[in-house]
């Protein structure tokens, strides 16, 4: 689509070329939505943010349906953006592209994920089949996810306006991905919305042969197995790959405590490290039970089938206390809690969670041991999560030494600043 002038609302989907017009995105309303916004939301879509807020709307031509194309323009009418519109959700509109007009078809649609794909064309040096393929906005995608699991394909939707354009983005990861299988996972928040869902539902095969049992894959030449339908994220915390590779580094020799477990990753890699000993503690006993046959799968690695791993099921807070009153310390303590503050209002309570899992850390921590602890909250400033914890040691009269901070990994690109979530600290810990 190409804009000049005063907003003109055609009656037609988006303009696409001939060769394209069969697969374009065909908008679910019969027109496109025109829009005036505040001279802030202008600036920011200028800097490249991918997010129009409800509240940021000025004028707007009709009211549309989710999915439908909206076209945004600036003071004096010439072109700003065009993004999905979703008027269930406070991000109104999720820009698809800025600046110069261009048709939002198939052609764009591959152009965007093959560029993905290029980015993380390095993992394949890595005996890795498990990564993230498109990180939503970060991506140029606002809103949706692509995992993959070696053969496998997870879609996962955190808007109902990719729904209506789900065919196009099936046929363009056939194309950009070789795949056997897609499945289709929805937020938590979304799986609520079932107006707006075309009767979609989270966990649905979309493409190949029904599931029986977990996906297996590799990770630096690990395997793992993933529950794609009905595991945390899309199966796997695949964004915390290179900070597992660093504890396995860092394990040789080391008793390592696994907080917040989950399926085992980082205890896997502390054992191929060389670990004497790995405990992992979670409060589902599914996911633990996951881990151990992770273990299982990779019990031809003689590391991994030398060293002692311990499950302890159970309210981590809790477990933590209770090792330390009774005496147990570790050389390695990992604390990767899932996110507690997804909302602005949450941050302090997040900030005083995290303060307690240091404290309680440093009871079961040899002097001199090295801790590991992460945050996976956006809301939480790295500034702010690396400062409560140099306090909370401080009080308890320890000090850090080392201190060493990651981020994101290749898969994971920070595209905008809300996009920059994960941020883990490496450290080794003494009384003062």
């Amino acid at each position: 689509m190409h804009v000049s002038g005063k907003p003109v609302i055609p009656r037609q989907p988006v303009a696409v070329n001939e060769s394209d017009r069969a697969m374009a995105f065909q908008a679910p309303g019969s027109r496109r939505i025109a829009l005036r916004i505040s001279p802030e939301a202008e600036r920011a879509i200028r800097r490249g943010h991918p997010w129009v807020f409800d509240r940021a709307i000025r004028r707007q031509s009709h009211q549309g349906l989710p999915g439908d194309l909206a076209v945004i323009f600036d003071r004096k009418d010439r072109f700003l953006a065009i993004g999905l519109y979703d008027p269930t959700s406070p991000i109104r509109v999720r820009i698809l592209h800025h600046g110069t007009s261009t048709p939002i078809d198939q052609t764009w649609l591959r152009r965007q994920v093959a560029t993905a794909v290029g980015r993380r064309a390095a993992l394949s040096e890595t005996s890795t089949t498990g990564y993230r393929a498109v990180h939503g906005e970060n991506d140029g995608l606002p809103g949706l996810i692509v995992d993959r699991y070696e053969d496998s394909l997870v879609i996962k939707l955190y808007t109902p306006a990719w729904a209506p354009h789900l065919p196009q983005i099936q046929s363009t990861l056939d194309l950009c991905i070789p795949n056997r299988r897609q499945v289709l996972r929805l937020n938590r928040a979304l799986q609520h919305q079932t107006d707006s869902l075309l009767d979609l539902e989270d966990g649905q095969v979309l493409k190949g042969p029904p599931i029986t049992g977990p996906a297996l894959f590799q990770e630096n030449g690990l395997r793992f197995e993933a529950d794609l339908q009905h595991g945390q994220k899309t199966g796997f915390f695949l964004d915390q790959r290179d900070n597992r590779r660093r504890v396995q580094d860092l394990s040789a020799g080391k008793e390592v405590l696994n907080v917040f477990a989950y399926t085992g990753g980082f205890s896997l890699y502390a054992a191929r490290g060389g670990a004497r000993s790995v405990t992992s503690i979670d409060l589902n006993q599914l996911a633990l039970d996951g881990a151990e046959r992770n273990f299982a799968l990779n019990s031809q690695v003689p590391a991994v089938r030398q060293a002692r791993h311990a499950i302890i099921a159970g309210d981590a807070f809790q477990v933590l206390a209770s090792l330390a009153a009774s005496g147990r310390r570790f050389d390695l303590v990992i604390l990767d809690p899932p996110a507690f503050a997804q909302r602005r209002d949450q941050v302090d309570g997040a900030l005083r969670a995290y303060s307690r899992l240091t404290r309680l850390a440093l009871g079961v921590l040899e002097p001199g041991g090295t801790l590991v602890q992460a945050s996976c909250s956006s809301r939480v400033t790295q500034e702010a999560f690396v400062a409560t914890i140099q306090e909370t040691v401080e009080q308890e009269q320890w000090r850090l030494h080392g201190i060493t901070l990651s981020g994101h990994p290749l898969d994971h690109p920070i595209g905008f600043p809300e996009g920059a979530y994960l941020k883990c600290l490496f450290a080794a810990a003494a009384p003062s």
